[in-house]
Formats: structure tokens, sequence, C-alpha cells
């Protein structure tokens, strides 16, 4: 194939591969940014991009790595499960149930297009690159948002929510769930020996400071987990880096506390002081446990848990619960053990590939915030680490592999 187009990061961005998978992070990005949209069709974007795009890379004969195969069988049973309930009239909302099979449907297909696509490292580095920018980019607009007009989207759109409003997304788990999948890479790519490893010590300090703004309190706490977590990493696989990791640790707790002095601790201490962080989630935990005592194989349905959860409530919140505060609790009530045996197996698989790439790491760190909040239960929201656990498997068959680049 000929190409005209100038190599960026070593590709040619007229490739098939890069062509395939530059659209659906394109879509996946525009899905984010619309995330605060109340109608169907945001959600839609992101399932048919991922469904047209899969199609497309299918259809090309492009097949994932050896190796790489493990999490497609997981969430494809996830869809199978699904299937299954439908099909025996298992579930007590059918509704419910394909709407989160298609959701389950869109996460294999980004899987499936991330390790079928991403076969050279040149694409892999130009892709966390641009994810990095991208995040960037929305923290900044986040933390603008969050002091010149809280609760409107952009400062143009009024969300009905004043505070914790980030950016496009409503919910600031859910931002912090997303600058939690893209902050190692950041600083996996600021302690890389290359002239913009400054630029990206400083984006990493903006998306640490994001969270502070944002107010998450389980965000705070694996964020900087995170942080520690990548230097030890790069400390322990490159011996010979230690003057750098303790430079890049040093300017990094400087900028990030600089820029949380201009923009106050304030409200996420008083979240901390004022309000516990089990509050509610272990009533909301008890009663799932019942849920999964009373039907611990088959399950309730996918998707059905805000309707099941009524018959086993033990307080009144005083407001509509529609999740259960703890995504593998949730899993596991509406699918049955399988289910959650099925997510933790893929979890356990992900461990590997996730530390030995090291900005990999965000995939677990969204996986033990969803044991405190509900962060895959958005379609685009849950569909960054699962992209990133593709490109994560798909980093050892890779062509080229890095040794000391990006």
């Amino acid at each position: 194939m000929i190409t005209t187009e100038k190599p960026v990061y070593g590709i040619s961005l007229g490739t098939r591969d890069a062509l395939l998978l530059a659209s659906f992070v394109l879509a996946l990005c525009l899905a984010t940014l619309t995330l605060w949209v109340p109608a169907y069709w945001p959600v839609a974007l992101v399932e048919i991009s991922a469904f047209l795009i899969g199609g497309i890379t299918l259809v090309f004969g492009r097949v994932p790595a050896r190796g790489t195969y493990f999490p497609l069988f997981a969430l494809s049973f996830m869809v199978l499960w699904g299937c299954f309930q439908l099909i025996t009239g298992s579930t007590i909302d059918r509704f419910a149930t394909e709407r989160a099979t298609l959701q389950w449907m869109t996460w294999v297909a980004v899987y499936y297009i991330g390790v079928s696509t991403l076969q050279e490292e040149s694409l892999g580095k130009f892709l966390r690159v641009g994810v990095v920018w991208f995040g960037f980019a929305l923290a900044i607009e986040a933390i603008l948002q969050a002091f010149l007009s809280p609760g409107k989207v952009f400062g143009l759109f009024p969300t009905g929510y004043h505070d914790f409003v980030m950016g496009p997304i409503v919910y600031h788990t859910h931002f912090a769930a997303f600058v939690e999948t893209i902050l190692p890479i950041a600083l996996f790519l600021a302690l890389r020996e290359t002239r913009e490893s400054y630029t990206f010590l400083g984006i990493s300090a903006v998306l640490l400071t994001a969270i502070v703004v944002s107010a998450s309190r389980a965000g705070l706490v694996i964020g900087f987990a995170e942080v520690v977590g990548v230097l030890l990493l790069s400390h322990l696989q490159k011996a010979k880096v230690g003057r750098r990791i303790r430079f890049a640790a040093s300017a990094l707790a400087g900028a990030t506390g600089v820029l949380t002095l201009i923009v106050g601790f304030g409200t996420a201490a008083a979240r901390f002081s004022s309000e516990p962080l089990t509050l509610g989630r272990v009533q909301f935990a008890a009663s799932t446990l019942h849920m999964i005592a009373a039907r611990p194989w088959i399950g309730w349905g996918l998707g059905c848990w805000p309707a099941v959860y009524p018959a086993f409530a033990t307080f009144d919140p005083g407001a509509i619960v529609n999740q259960a505060h703890c995504d593998w609790l949730q899993w596991t009530a509406e699918g049955g053990l399988p289910v959650g045996l099925a997510m933790l197996s893929l979890t356990l698989w992900g461990i590997r590939p996730a530390i030995r790439s090291i900005w990999g790491i965000g995939v677990l760190a969204v996986l033990i915030h969803a044991s405190f909040d509900y962060p895959f239960s958005r379609p685009a929201v849950g569909a960054w680490p699962i992209l990133m656990l593709s490109m994560a498997a798909a980093t050892r068959q890779m062509k080229n592999p890095p040794a000391t680049g990006r």
C-alpha cells in the first residue's frame, strides 16, 4: 500500500489500522464530550461506532495477537450470559437486560478493535500521547468550569446540578475514573528521557489537580496511589533511572502543591471530614449481598439491579437508588456468581500486562475504584479502561517493542 502522508511517531496515518483505531478513538472522545446530554444518542454514538469499526476490522481480517484472547472470551461471556437470561426468561426486566447486554457487546468490540489494530508499537505510542493531550484539555476545561460557571458544561449548557460537574462529565466520580485511566500514561511519558518529558510532568500535575477540584475522595486516594505505583514500578524495572524518578517525584509534588494552593483543597477536605466514605454504601452492599444469596447462580438479569433493589432495601436514603455503588457486587447480583467470577478472572489476567507496561495500571485503578462506586455504568466511561487494557495486552506482541522510548 502506497501512502504519501507524513509519518507521525514512526507510523503513517494513512495506514488501515491507524485509520480504524483513530476513527474509534475520535468517536469515543466525542461521546465523552457529550456525556452531559440527557438523551440516548451519545450512548448510541459510542455503541454504533464500536460495532461499525469492529465489523470493518473483522472484514479486513485483522485478528488479535496471540496471548491477548482471554479478555475477549471473558467479555464475550457477559454477552452470552445476558442472552441466556433473555432466552430463559430469568431476567425480571427484559429491556434493562437487553440494554446491559448491548453495553457489554460494546466493550467486546472496543477490546477487539484495540488488540486487532495495535500491531505496531509506534501506533500505540501515538495513541497514548493523543489520549493524554485529550485528557489534559478536558482537565483544564473542567477546572475552569468548576470556578467560572459551576454546573454549566463548557460554561454554556446547564445540567441541573451545581456542584461537582467536571467538564462534560456530570458525575465527579466518573471524571475521576477517566483521569485515573490516563494519569499513569502521562506520568510514564514524563519519566522518559525525551524533550517532552517536562511537558508531560506538567500535564500529570494538572490531572492530579483536576481530581482535587472534583473532590472525589476515592479518586484522590487512588490517583496519588497511582503516582506511587508508577514511580515504584519504574524504579524496579529500570533501576538506573532512580535519579530521574526522584527528580520527577519532587517536581510533581511541587507543581501539584502549587496548583492545589491556587484552586484550593477546602471542598475535598470538607468531604473527607463531613461525609463518611461508607455513608449509604454499607447498606447498599448488604442489600446487594442478600440479592446475590437469593439468586446466586443465574442472577436477576443484567442491568436489573435498580428494579430489584427496593425489595431488599433496608433504609430510605430519600432519593432514587439506581446503582449499588459497587460495580463488583452489582455485576454478581445481576449475573450471579458466574459473572462475578468472570470479571474477577479478567482482572487477575490483566494484572500482568498492566504492571509490565507500567502505564497500564490505570486499568487496575478503575477496577479498584469500581469497589466503591460505579465507573462502568456508562458505556463511554467504561470504554476507556477497556481500550487501555487492549493496548497493554497488545504491547507484548507488538512489532518494535519499546526499550526506553515512549
